[in-house]
């Protein structure tokens, strides 16, 4: 996979030659010929890369390419280092000072010359190898664009897994789960091979209607092979007792074992316990659960590739085997993924399937064994094929490639559909999904921030922006191309559309460590489990570090070659960041769980290519003054869990896109946050006016994205209306948050008008009194979320809420609403999908006509004392998916429980899958 490489080293030297043409005189000629031996290179690469596969001699030669475009860019890097800090001294008054770095220009400019000579040479003696292994110049894979411009538009077939067969077995397992009278079947147990489908099938059962009715609590663990123990343990708590969160954070293990046993015995709970790796894993969560006479009605469903872990985990309970699916049923799944708009259309001659296709489809899909996982990803490289050719390739290809495979079975039929499916991802794909492989198992990538490491690494070329398109935009359809193909799983935006985060199966999630490692793309380090050996020519590293890596430091291997650097601490107490400063040419650092290292190292500003810095969900407390270097830096975040003392030079960074800054900061100096110079900034998180200037706003021209903050007073909210309104500006969506005392005089309601009607502004919250709602003509069209807390309105707000006709989620907190009774018309919240009323104090009776909220997918009744009853008019809600009722009488609760009989209200929310009763 060199052609990528070779092309981000290219976008480099195109880089040195005209943004910076005056300060490289010194290696211009070097660049330029070096420029123009790649250039002819890349040409064979696409070509070469599809044959390395097939003929080690090729990948070999491939590798070589690799690594000699990774050194042209090293070189080249280290040259703009130096120039750089030589540049930086001349308004230093120290005259010896200013002297150093002028010799030290000088030698590194003949190094880099002298190096990029020989590389030179090198390149060009391998390029006299391309006849040898019959390597053709060529186009390679052409894109299409245009389709994967669409993919974003019409996503939602691809996102929920598709289930064929086993309904019979659904229904056999969830009579297991709900039947009180097996008492020593405290445990359900699926085991099998991985790709089978475990956890489809532990996922259908745990948003089984009927499971959903019998049981009181729900929780979800995922034990991977490097899982916590206390991390396990506070996630099931805050699951099953939510309203605890705060205090379960807070205890001990012993506290965690004993209250997680409690709360299943003092209530119904079912807890899925998924991918358990070992009976070792058990035993040390073992305490935590109830045996069978103390369990009150829990229960536990566990996956488990492993049999004998379902045997110790307990012996007496039902063990369940998923079998393979039939040859009728692969290929009703596999249809299902490679055509995936046929079945709900109406006219099926248009979409019928062409003859030849099936019968070579259902020869291939013979090829998976039966197995989900495989025929899925089977599925998603079929529908990136649109004609019969096509198909053919496909089926010649993937004869021959599992006819290579290592060995026999189903779990090797599995891998080699997985690698095959790599096989066959376009080039420009790969390096996209090998980048996967910095991640954690089974963790949730947030898919803004992983197109921002994409673009900070160069993964994603220029030219691939259309018109009207941002860098991130291109970034989208890329994801949109590796979900389309099954390579990962994705989750949808309900209300905004795109991508919210992504991750990757756990078969998959090893062949892209696999391919990344054997591509040396990238090295996994984790010193819960091994140490670290040295690799010299690592580009990028991932690293694991215990609670004490005293014996463990990130001292092994050479900085120098290093351009990612992912660094995941639990607890970690020793300083690991004083190598910092080695790490030359890093253009992606990226923090996560550092709880116990407060202060970001001043070396932080040494490391001028850095694109990428992230701090997320760690405690660091204070920055050092030298972040101000890094003048390339296109995204930073500051999402830390803790207060932020943060230096006032962020405005320096000139090349800043991306900027998430703290909930809870200060500066330094003790003035506002200036960001002024920010003229690149398209994304801006957490803007909060009482800490920052409002005034530079009017600066950021080419912002896509504002996440505000008003709070206290209103004096900024003019600035903040205007900035929104202002034609000119790119701004695409807006959030704003107010909290204030109250809109309540004439001129506060007419400001409040003015906010509603900003054509930008998609989501508002809103804590403080509001005299009078304004009337629906008032709100932009663009509002599609709303909370508001505290309002107390006298006068039922949906009356104007309900004609809102992009709204898609609404939230009214504490006395927001004062009055008794709320009427839903017909026609009204055409769009809404998610309705939570909490702590409404007076508000007894509640009207849904037929034909109100069509769409809505989510109720949340809570804390609303007075009301009688749920409206008979929730029955004609056919989508409704899940209820929660929470902190409500118990008789209006009693009237929704079904047990022999049916409660009194039990008959107006019988369709909806998911009812929770807390």
């Amino acid at each position: 996979m060199a052609e990528p490489v070779v092309s981000i080293t290219l976008e480099t030297l195109r880089n040195v030659l005209v943004e910076e043409a005056r300060f490289y005189c010194g290696v211009r000629s070097q660049v330029m010929g070096i420029q123009l031996e790649l250039q002819r290179m890349c040409a064979f690469l696409k070509d070469a890369d599809s044959k390395q596969d097939s003929d080690e001699r090729v990948f070999n030669w491939v590798s070589q390419v690799r690594e000699a475009a990774y050194d042209v860019e090293d070189n080249v890097l280290v040259f703009i280092a130096a120039k750089t800090a030589s540049r930086n001294s001349r308004n230093s008054r120290n005259v010896f000072k200013k002297m150093a770095f002028f010799f030290k220009e000088i030698v590194t400019t003949y190094r880099v010359g002298s190096h990029i000579s020989d590389i030179k040479i090198k390149i060009a003696d391998l390029t006299t190898g391309l006849q040898t292994y019959g390597i053709k110049s060529g186009e390679g894979v052409a894109r299409n664009n245009s389709r994967v411009r669409d993919l974003r538009k019409s996503y939602s077939h691809v996102v929920e897994e598709d289930f064929v067969g086993l309904e019979e077995e659904i229904k056999m397992l969830v009579a297991h789960l709900i039947d009180e009278q097996r008492e020593r079947e405290r445990v359900v147990s699926i085991h099998g091979m991985g790709g089978i489908g475990k956890t489809t099938i532990a996922r259908k059962l745990y948003s089984h209607r009927d499971v959903r009715m019998h049981f009181d609590g729900f929780a979800w663990a995922c034990i991977t092979q490097k899982w916590e123990k206390k991390d396990v343990m506070q996630g099931i708590l805050i699951k099953l007792i939510p309203e605890k969160r705060g205090e379960i954070l807070k205890m001990r293990d012993e506290e965690l074992v004993k209250q997680l046993h409690d709360v299943q015995v003092k209530k119904k709970c079912l807890v899925v316990v998924d991918d358990m790796w070992s009976g070792e894993a058990w035993e040390r969560l073992k305490p935590a659960f109830p045996n069978t006479r103390a369990g009150h009605g829990s229960k536990m469903l566990l996956t488990t590739r492993n049999r004998e872990v379902a045997n110790i985990v307990n012996p007496s309970g039902f063990r369940y085997e998923p079998r393979e699916l039939t040859v009728e049923e692969s290929w009703e799944l596999l249809r299902k993924k490679a055509f995936p708009r046929k079945d709900d259309d109406d006219d099926d001659d248009e979409f019928k399937i062409d003859p030849d296709m099936e019968k070579l489809g259902k020869e291939m899909v013979k090829r998976c064994c039966g197995l989900p996982l495989a025929i899925r990803v089977l599925g998603g490289l079929l529908i990136t094929k649109y004609t019969l050719r096509d198909w053919q390739m496909v089926y010649q290809n993937i004869k021959w490639y599992l006819a290579k495979g290592r060995g026999h079975g189903q779990q090797q039929a599995v891998n080699d559909v997985l690698e095959f499916s790599y096989h066959d991802l376009p080039y420009q794909f790969k390096q996209c999904f090998l980048f996967l492989a910095n991640f954690p198992e089974d963790f949730e990538i947030e898919a803004e921030k992983l197109y921002q490491l994409w673009l900070a690494e160069g993964i994603i070329p220029q030219d691939e922006r259309g018109e009207e398109e941002t860098m991130m935009d291109v970034a989208e359809r890329y994801l949109a191309e590796l979900a389309q193909r099954c390579m990962v799983q994705v989750h949808v935006k309900e209300t905004a559309g795109g991508f919210k985060n992504c991750r990757l199966h756990d078969l998959m999630r090893d062949l892209c460590i696999t391919k990344a490692q054997k591509e040396n793309f990238t090295k996994v380090v984790d010193f819960r489990r091994e140490s670290c050996s040295s690799n010299n020519k690592m580009r990028m590293i991932s690293v694991y570090f215990q609670a004490n890596v005293a014996d463990n430091p990130v001292s092994c291997g050479e900085y120098h070659h290093i351009r990612s650097a992912f660094f995941y601490a639990n607890d970690c107490k020793e300083d690991v960041l004083s190598h910092l400063s080695r790490f030359r040419l890093l253009r992606v650092l990226y923090f996560r769980g550092f709880h116990c290292l407060h202060e970001l190292p001043k070396a932080i500003g040494d490391l001028i290519h850095l694109r990428y810095l992230s701090l997320s969900s760690s405690q660091f407390k204070k920055l050092p003054s030298s972040l101000g270097k890094l003048i390339y830096l296109q995204t930073l975040d500051l999402e830390v869990d803790t207060l932020l003392i943060i230096p006032n030079v962020i405005w320096k960074m000139e090349q800043l896109k991306h900027l998430y800054l703290p909930t809870n900061f200060l500066t330094k100096d003790g003035a506002k946050l200036r960001l002024d110079g920010l003229n690149n900034l398209e994304t801006l998180v957490n803007f909060n006016t009482s800490l920052c200037d409002v005034k530079d706003l009017d600066k950021l021209t080419n912002l896509r994205k504002l996440r505000a903050s008003v709070k206290d007073k209103l004096d900024d909210l003019p600035n903040i209306i205007k900035y929104i309104s202002f034609t000119p500006n790119h701004l695409r969506r807006s959030s704003l948050s107010i909290s204030c005392p109250k809109f309540c005089s004439d001129e506060e309601l007419n400001l409040l008008r003015t906010l509603l009607g900003c054509h930008r502004l998609y989501k508002l919250s809103i804590c403080g009194r509001i005299a009078k709602l304004p009337e629906h003509y008032h709100f932009s069209s663009s509002i599609a979320k709303i909370a508001f807390k505290a309002s107390e309105l006298e006068e039922d707000p949906m009356v104007t809420l309900e004609k809102l006709p992009k709204l898609s989620s609404l939230t009214m907190y504490k006395s927001t609403y004062l009055g008794e009774s709320m009427v839903c018309l017909n026609n009204g919240f055409p769009h809404l999908l998610y309705l939570k009323l909490w702590g409404l104090p007076n508000f007894k009776t509640w009207r849904i006509d037929e034909g109100a909220m069509p769409k809505l997918t989510r109720l949340v009744i809570a804390d609303c004392e007075k009301l009688e009853m749920l409206p008979d008019g929730l029955r004609f809600i056919t989508t409704l998916q899940k209820l929660n009722v929470r902190s409500m009488p118990e008789d209006f609760k009693h009237r929704l429980r079904r047990a022999d009989g049916e409660g009194g209200d039990f008959h107006k929310v019988r369709h909806v899958p998911d009812i929770k009763l807390d």
